[in-house]
């Protein structure tokens, strides 16, 4: 029985990657925090296709390291044993640096970093017992150039690369496998925050000249899981359109 375990799925990217690895005969744990209308929908979705029995839902607010902790302990519970972890969670923050708070800072380490430290380090003791197993972190390429008025949001990215690295250092040897995916900008809810214009500058400096795909970001996760990538790990992978070339 292959598990998977994916963070925020109530998002574009989430959604999409929770519904491939159903797709592709995952049992799936779907975690999610806001967005009640969303998993709702999600939940109806997999009904109708008859994929609801891959799938279960657990809600955990990750500012929280108690519930990140509960999560895990639902999808061992549920499962005994996780094959892919995938820590897709994060929440932006669009702000000059000097109107930063150190409570806005702490969320969104909580939410990008921590969450994603707490559930590949209690992961990783079963994946190390059964000498197998994958670990993905979805960052950002502003993790690897950084974006104006986005400096924490890029700092939280850009420790999830330089973890992805050491971790997979350390855990190669256990035949677990870590990347990362350092994605563009993907067609979902976080681009709220842009108008319509900024969106269409955005479109001009993308060579591909568009917005990325959830299905996209999924497709190349699911490759990394698999065993098509199977001597691949530590890397992070950019997929953006040739954005930041």
């Amino acid at each position: 029985m292959k598990t998977a375990l994916i963070t925020g799925v109530s998002g574009g990217i989430g959604k999409a990657i929770a519904t491939s690895c159903i797709k592709n005969g995952y049992f799936t744990v779907c975690h999610y925090n806001s967005g009640e209308s969303e998993i709702q929908a999600f939940r109806q979705e997999l009904e109708s296709q008859g994929l609801l029995d891959y799938a279960c839902f657990y809600k955990a607010d990750f500012t929280d390291n108690a519930q990140v902790e509960g999560l895990y302990d639902y999808a061992v519970s549920a499962f005994g044993h996780i094959d892919i972890l995938i820590n897709n969670a994060g929440i932006d923050l669009y702000k000059q640096l000097n109107y930063t708070t150190e409570k806005d800072f702490i969320k969104v380490f909580d939410i990008n970093v921590k969450s994603a430290f707490t559930l590949s380090r209690l992961c990783v003791e079963k994946m190390i017992e059964r000498k197998q197993g994958n670990i993905i972190f979805i960052s950002s390429v502003w993790g690897k150039v950084g974006g104006s008025m986005e400096s924490v949001y890029s700092a939280s990215k850009s420790a999830l690369i330089g973890f992805t690295k050491a971790l997979a250092k350390e855990l190669a040897p256990s035949g677990i496998r870590v990347n990362a995916i350092n994605a563009g900008v993907i067609d979902t809810k976080m681009n709220a925050g842009y108008t319509e214009q900024e969106l269409e500058k955005i479109v001009q400096d993308i060579p591909l000249g568009r917005l990325g795909l959830p299905i996209e970001i999924a497709q190349l996760a699911l490759f990394l899981a698999s065993d098509k990538a199977s001597y691949i790990t530590g890397q992070d992978v950019t997929i953006d359109g040739g954005y930041i070339l």
